[in-house]
């Protein structure tokens, strides 16, 4: 069997899923050359290229995998973020580019040239904390997940990237494995991308994010805002005088944002590309 034959019996496979029909050619390429570890430019060159029984088997399973709906990200183990390349396993949310808005708006709030101290709270794969220590050179960042599978994912590309020296990774519920007084008043800017997905809406989810990623870093209550009414109060006693607090939200949750940062000063929102709020800031 050719490259080119492969190609077009997985992408038959996967337009064949109502879910999958969309991405079908960019799913069935992607993890062809996933599976051949080549470049476009190498598949295009030699498309009639032979598979060896071992390839067309490996392909094969790839694309059983991905009829089960599970994100290509996790079947072949890595996601772009930022400009960066990270390693993704089922244990951690998949980074999106929704949340790069959330890192340009901190380094555009953040001075670039003296020493600094952020908390990533809920840090995942440990995407806007690597992000925010690669392009602000003197900050240490303390990146804090409840769990600790996410935690080694975390390490791993933070190692992988050199930056494990200036990012302290802490199993944490928010910020409460840090003692109080250690805590109080230290931070220059707090920053979270939380679960924020409301438990109603689980069903109108895709089933390659229903099914596959960490539910506990998606839901957040009835109303998706459990997490908010937590965090915000604590990053409130935890951030200096002047300090930034900066929080990815769902579509339709500014307004229950802006309530909750009642208070708080210097309050605004950055929408995304699609004009949908994205981002919600605000200083103590």
């Amino acid at each position: 069997m050719t490259a080119t034959e492969a190609f077009q019996l997985a992408t038959q496979q996967l337009a064949a899923d109502p879910h999958l029909r969309d991405s079908a050619r960019r799913d069935a390429e992607l993890l062809l050359l996933h599976t051949l570890t080549i470049t476009k430019a190498a598949l295009l060159a030699n498309p009639t290229r032979a598979l060896t029984t071992e390839q067309q088997n490996l392909y094969a399973s790839t694309i059983a995998r991905r009829l089960r709906h599970e994100p290509i990200q996790y079947i072949t183990g890595t996601q772009e973020f930022f400009g960066l390349s990270l390693r993704v396993t089922p244990a951690v949310l998949i980074p999106r580019p929704e949340t790069e808005h959330l890192v340009e708006a901190v380094l555009q709030r953040l001075p670039h040239d003296r020493p600094l101290a952020i908390a990533d709270i809920g840090t995942g794969s440990g995407a806007i904390a690597i992000a925010l220590a690669a392009h602000l050179p003197q900050t240490h960042v303390t990146a804090l997940d409840l769990s600790a599978e996410a935690l080694r994912v975390a390490q791993s590309n933070a190692a992988e990237h050199g930056l494990a020296h200036r990012i302290s990774f802490l199993l944490s519920d928010r910020l409460t494995a840090i003692p109080p007084p250690e805590r109080a008043q230290h931070f220059d800017a707090i920053v979270s991308n939380p679960p924020y997905v409301p438990t109603a809406d689980a069903a109108s989810l895709h089933p390659q994010v229903r099914e596959h990623e960490p539910a506990l870093a998606l839901f957040a209550g009835p109303d998706g805002l459990d997490l908010y009414r937590l965090l915000i109060p604590q990053a409130r006693r935890a951030l200096k005088p002047g300090g930034l607090l900066a929080l990815e939200i769902g579509h339709g949750q500014r307004d229950d944002l802006a309530r909750l940062l009642a208070g708080w000063v210097d309050i605004t929102f950055v929408d995304d590309l699609q004009g949908i709020p994205r981002v919600a800031l605000a200083r103590r």
